[in-house]
């Protein structure tokens, strides 16, 4: 595994990092939709427009059924937001989306952010397989692994 900025290694250590990249890869082995975990080290304006520009960098708005999940923290800043692409945003709305950030936050604030990650992907990962269940055609459209930027 690389060797992370000094700002991950404070909040997650490699082993935090492995287990959120597992539980995206258990969470999407029962749906067809895509789930991300970004870190960014500062989020100097609005999160939620943030993970936006994030979540189109990545490519998350070209999954074949605009159903990917992106949960984005900026360490520093301890800002924090998830968004679904307009597939599973328009089945669960922002509501589901509040109760998400809620958790996480919670855990964070508890200084234990790998419990909140891990929270967060399981929470997001039962919702998907209720709205987008696995196919037998299904790909991974995306790397499961905790992108940094």
């Amino acid at each position: 595994m690389a060797r992370h900025p000094r700002w991950v290694r404070k909040f997650l250590s490699d082993d935090d990092l492995e287990a959120i990249a597992h539980a995206v890869r258990v969470a999407e082995g029962r749906t067809s939709a895509e789930v991300r975990v970004h870190l960014d080290h500062r989020c100097k304006g609005d999160a939620l427009e943030k993970a936006v520009a994030v979540f189109e960098r990545l490519g998350m708005h070209k999954t074949a059924d605009r159903h990917g999940v992106l949960i984005y923290v900026a360490v520093t800043d301890r800002k924090l937001a998830v968004i679904g692409d307009q597939g599973i945003h328009e089945r669960v709305g922002e509501d589901y989306w509040r109760r998400v950030v809620a958790a996480v936050t919670d855990h964070f604030r508890n200084e234990r952010p790998r419990d909140g990650f891990l929270h967060a992907v399981g929470d997001v990962g039962g919702i998907l397989a209720r709205h987008f269940p696995r196919r037998p055609d299904d790909r991974n459209e995306l790397t499961d692994e905790v992108s940094i930027s």
